[in-house]
């Protein structure tokens, strides 16, 4: 028995790490596609596509083909993926067959993909722009006109539309429409628990994902929901376990691991979350936010000179920009180093100057470092923006 066990969490580890290298790869592999690179994606993808032969490796080598024009190279890619996954390649081969001007073939791998578990929503297809030059053709018209989509389908597409445009109201009349024609289809779990969560029902969203069977809960779709339905009831443990679910499943979303990343800081597991954010980094080098989070990390874990390192690096590639005056203001100002905090928050405020949180945090540097006029006038100022913590700075400096 013990024998048993012990291969087995010797099984269970293996995967786990199979999984986070597939991730890994993925992720890379998109960005460098994403950001102009797919040469270094396809040199990335091609020492281990055969290797581990996982079919969104596959996929990943075929977008970054396309993107050079290899369409040969992207069709035998796909066809590869569907291989390994049953029509995980066919929406890239009805994209690639709509490029080349081949509108029945393009329609031939759409309808595949329409009746696999990989279907396509309506919306991301219409808007989809390798589909331009077909979109006018009498065969792609004549196939739109079969209903590829249930009516709960398209009630879902528009609740979620009508959430991302603000429209509550309306996507609780979809909804219900929904429910009465449909009371006891499933499906309808799905939007009700989004419209829960663009209302603040945290506990609401738990209990529809919780009561539905293993493989629901585990779709991407729903783990995004409760990820985030776990983060508005502060359960960032919980997020932080969600989203290493998607990040080890393979979604091709890096953004997951500053979501995750987050989490831990909100756990205090400031060396996971730093682990996440330079993971990112690689990926990503100049992205804003994440080298924000990777400042604030570090000066959480006490080491502000690494911070304000990375605050640095963030104000060379974003010059213009006032939060990363701010962050690097911020760090100078819990190390006490009142001049370099006052010149940051200055720079920030000319480029943004209704921000009163600033204004006080420079009249207290600026009072700190003996310059009791003009800390005055700062505090002023942020009171005058309806900032109330600067009236007692106000009555104990500035009133005599």
């Amino acid at each position: 028995m013990k024998k048993t066990l012990i291969l087995f969490l010797i099984f269970v580890i293996t995967q786990n790490g199979y999984c986070q290298e597939v991730s890994d790869y993925i992720f890379k592999a998109k960005a460098f596609t994403e950001t102009g690179k797919p040469d270094q994606a396809i040199n990335l993808l091609n020492g281990i596509v055969n290797e581990m032969r996982e079919y969104r490796l596959y996929t990943g080598r075929a977008e970054a083909k396309i993107e050079i024009g290899d369409y040969s190279g992207a069709i035998s890619d796909y066809n590869e993926a569907n291989k390994i996954a049953a029509s995980s390649g066919e929406y890239g081969l009805s994209r690639i067959y709509a490029l080349k001007g081949d509108a029945s073939t393009s329609l031939y791998h759409l309808e595949l993909n329409l009746n696999s578990s990989f279907r396509k929503g309506e919306k991301e297809i219409m808007l989809d722009p390798a589909f331009g030059s077909v979109e006018n053709k009498t065969e792609w018209r004549q196939f739109w006109k079969k209903e590829w989509y249930s009516p709960i389908e398209k009630g879902i597409s528009e609740i979620e539309y009508c959430l991302a445009s603000g429209k509550k109201v309306e996507a609780e009349v979809v909804l219900n429409g929904i429910k009465k024609n449909y009371p006891d289809n499933e499906d309808i779990f799905y939007p009700e628990a989004l419209i829960y969560l663009s209302s603040g029902k945290y506990s609401e969203v738990i209990s529809i994902i919780s009561g539905l069977d293993e493989s629901d809960r585990g779709r991407e779709k729903y783990l995004r929901v409760l990820a985030k339905a776990q983060s508005g009831l502060s359960n960032y443990a919980g997020a932080s376990v969600t989203y290493s679910q998607l990040i080890d499943s393979g979604v091709p979303d890096a953004g997951l691991l500053i979501l995750r990343a987050e989490c831990y800081k909100k756990t205090g597991e400031t060396d996971k979350a730093l682990d996440d954010i330079e993971k990112y980094l690689e990926i990503y080098s100049g992205n804003k936010a994440a080298i924000s989070l990777a400042g604030k990390l570090e000066a959480v874990s006490g080491d502000n000179l690494k911070a304000i390192e990375y605050f640095s690096t963030n104000l060379k590639i974003h010059p213009n920009d006032p939060d990363c005056y701010i962050d690097r203001g911020d760090a100078y100002f819990i190390s006490k180093s009142w001049d370099w905090a006052i010149k940051d928050y200055s720079m920030s405020l000319d480029l943004k100057p209704g921000n009163s949180d600033i204004w006080l945090n420079k009249g207290i540097a600026l009072l700190n470092s003996g310059r009791v006029d003009d800390a005055c006038h700062d505090f002023r100022k942020s009171f005058s923006m309806g900032n109330k913590k600067a009236s007692g700075f106000i009555s104990n400096n500035c009133i005599k």
